[in-house]
């Protein structure tokens, strides 16, 4: 059996790195801070003598509607010890109630241990690739009044966060960003103002935005396509979203990932025409299912 020990600072990197080798995920690097979901919050770390065996993270903060968020992980060499199984049943007995649990990949071990806990499927998350291989985009058809410029960074990101608010109002994670959040990630080195897209009218008033990501392996992102309700239905985001495919082609990369609400069915079926397929999903598991407040839980 596993020591575990709640602390409210520690350093996971080593047994991150170890998961991130084997699963892909999460996107870690030796060096840098960590990523922003394992900043802040409550750490439980899982030891057998020396080793670290485990661990999860309790974001306490929460996400947009208040629900406590974890993370937890096992180090490959200890797994079907009953480590992941300990972890969650700690967590459960310090978190509140309705905390929700993430199993990026949806694994069957996160499901077998869920299901022992008492946790059920609350939210699925698609991530959907594209090959650009061979794929011929359109042209953008932007509605009348409407033209598209580059983020100027210093300028736009109350505006951007404003169109983002009432564009992801039902999103637990988006829902939540804030003009700190914008400046913070403009200084991570993935950050490019020349792919980020916005839609704006005569007065130069935002209407919609395509965020777009290059990872480090060459990957691209659709990272965030967001429109206000109030522009909505003229085909808008679909012509957001081709602007940012093009110049992700322009950039000569091979493939496009995305990540959607499973339940966001006008969003999916955008993506679906566009070629995207459905790769994998990441669930969350949670004690108490909640009343829903738009397109997805």
């Amino acid at each position: 059996m596993a020591y575990l020990s709640w602390r409210s600072d520690a350093d996971p990197r080593s047994l991150l790195l170890a998961v991130a080798a084997v699963d892909g995920r999460p996107e870690v690097t030796a060096e840098g801070p960590l990523p922003r979901e394992f900043r802040g919050g409550e750490h439980l770390v899982a030891t057998v003598g020396d080793d670290t065996v485990g661990y999860a993270h309790l974001d306490t903060q929460g996400d947009a509607f208040g629900r406590q968020v974890v993370e937890a992980f096992v180090h490959p060499d200890h797994r079907g010890e009953g480590v992941g199984t300990e972890l969650v049943r700690a967590v459960l007995d310090r978190a509140t109630p309705g905390a929700r649990f993430w199993s990026h990949g949806d694994h069957p071990a996160a499901a077998a241990i869920a299901a022992k806990a008492g946790l059920v499927k609350v939210r699925e998350l698609l991530m959907m690739r594209l090959d650009l291989a061979g794929v011929d985009l359109p042209e953008p058809k932007w509605p009348a009044g409407v033209r598209v410029r580059t983020f100027v960074p210093g300028q736009d990101e109350a505006a951007l966060v404003e169109v983002n608010r009432r564009a992801f109002d039902w999103h637990p994670e988006q829902g939540a960003l804030t003009v700190a959040d914008v400046e913070a990630t403009e200084r991570e080195a993935w950050f490019d103002p020349a792919g980020f897209f916005l839609a704006v009218d005569a007065a130069d008033r935002v209407l919609g935005f395509h965020w777009t990501k290059v990872h480090p392996g060459g990957e691209g992102e659709v990272y965030v396509v967001g429109v206000d309700p109030a522009a909505q239905g003229g085909g808008l985001g679909k012509a957001l979203t081709l602007a940012g495919l093009r110049h992700l082609v322009g950039l000569g990369l091979s493939e496009v990932i995305l990540y959607v609400e499973s339940d966001n069915g006008p969003a999916v079926a955008v993506y679906q025409g566009l070629g995207f397929e459905r790769a994998e999903a990441h669930v969350q598991y949670s004690t108490v299912d909640t009343e829903r407040t738009g397109p997805v839980t």
